[in-house]
């Protein structure tokens, strides 16, 4: 009989069993199915602040040196600058005067300053200019001086100073009728250049360029020639004086130039 209840017991269900143990409730997961984004509440915010930085470990004496030291270097820069741009406005004063009067810069003269003991009047300059015998140049009257434009092609071998032959034969030619003509008189040898881009790796600037073949013609013309250094000059204009627009090439051929200048002063060795 009791075997007969048990039995009906268990084939009743455990349900209503009175000694059954209830099973812990599983663990709650907030891991979110995969494929499926976490809400944004349940991720960590990290808030991470960079420090200012400090400057706490920096000696301000030093920082104030540097300052003087800036402000001592930008004035010295400052003064040099204002220093160029008045010798700049001296020198430009000085060769414009000179191009107007007819008198030579003395600060340009290669032979010491020049010492003028009489002056030629200015009509006999001018007549003068007819008896250059010069005819392969155009010898011309300019204000109270006389100007021999001689094309660099004809001097120089291509973008350098040195002379060619046929530079050498005709400076010969200049020189002589100069001593013929004006003998003893200051004459300026300056340089001009078109505005062409100079050739790269031999000159750093169209100054540079006609200084050195100004003083190429110097050279000769003190050395193979009567003419005295005492009564030379040189001027270096580079491209700035052209006398002809330079936008074709035969007017860049023609402002690539040796000016040689014959002034109405002497040297005293022609009073």
């Amino acid at each position: 009989m009791m075997a007969g209840g048990l039995a009906a017991v268990c084939l009743g269900g455990c349900a209503s069993n009175p000694f059954r143990t209830t099973a812990p409730p599983a663990p709650l997961s907030l891991e979110p199915p995969p494929g499926v984004a976490a809400p944004a509440h349940t991720i960590p915010q990290v808030t991470t602040l960079a420090a200012p930085p400090s400057y706490a470990d920096v000696d301000g004496r030093q920082l104030e040196a540097a300052l003087v030291r800036s402000r001592e270097e930008s004035q010295l820069m400052q003064d040099e600058i204002a220093a160029l741009r008045d010798q700049l406005a001296a020198t430009s004063t000085q060769l414009a005067q000179s191009r107007t009067v007819g008198m030579p810069p003395p600060s340009t003269t290669a032979g010491g300053a020049p010492g003028a003991a009489a002056s030629t009047p200015t009509a006999t300059m001018q007549s003068a200019v007819t008896q250059l015998a010069l005819p392969d140049l155009d010898p011309r009257f300019d204000g109270a001086v006389v100007r021999i434009d001689i094309p660099a092609d004809r001097l120089f071998d291509g973008d350098t100073a040195n002379l060619l032959p046929g530079g050498v034969a005709t400076l010969t030619q200049v020189a002589n009728e100069l001593q013929r003509v004006f003998p003893g008189h200051f004459v300026g040898i300056e340089g001009h250049l078109d505005t062409a881009p100079l050739p790269t790796g031999t000159w750093t600037s169209p100054h540079q360029l006609t200084a050195a073949r100004s003083a190429a013609v110097f050279d000769f013309l003190t050395t193979r020639t009567p003419m005295q250094e005492g009564q030379l000059f040189l001027v270096a204009h580079g491209g700035n004086h052209p006398l002809v627009s330079n936008a074709t090439a035969a007017g860049r051929a023609r402002n690539r130039r040796v000016e040689l200048v014959i002034y109405p002063e002497r040297t005293t060795a022609h009073e």
